[in-house]
């Protein structure tokens, strides 16, 4: 098992109740492919660095988890197409 950290960036412009439900269903694809969540870091709404999709702001999650070394491409794969993610990156810690 190995530890990562998935930091998400959630749309802005939705409602809370949508982005609770789209981060709730991301910790389902990270238990749906064998990992296990030791925690999650809200930082909320922060501004971007640069405009994305004419957005300038968004909410920022960090998602610590372990998994095997197949789960982080399988979850990207699924975050890639979600509409309400503006951007992800999924990291390897350091033991």
């Amino acid at each position: 098992m190995n530890n990562y950290e998935l930091a998400l960036v959630v749309n802005a412009k939705i409602d809370d109740e949508a982005r609770t439900q789209t981060v709730e269903s991301v910790k389902e694809l990270i238990t749906r492919f064998g990992g296990s969540i030791t925690n999650v870091d809200e930082w909320g709404k922060r501004k971007l660095a640069y405009e994305i999709q004419k957005m300038r702001e968004g909410y920022y999650y960090f998602i610590q988890f372990d998994s095997d070394a197949n789960a982080p491409r399988e979850i990207e794969d699924r975050l890639r197409i979600m509409e309400n993610v503006i951007r992800y990156l999924c990291i390897r810690l350091d033991a």
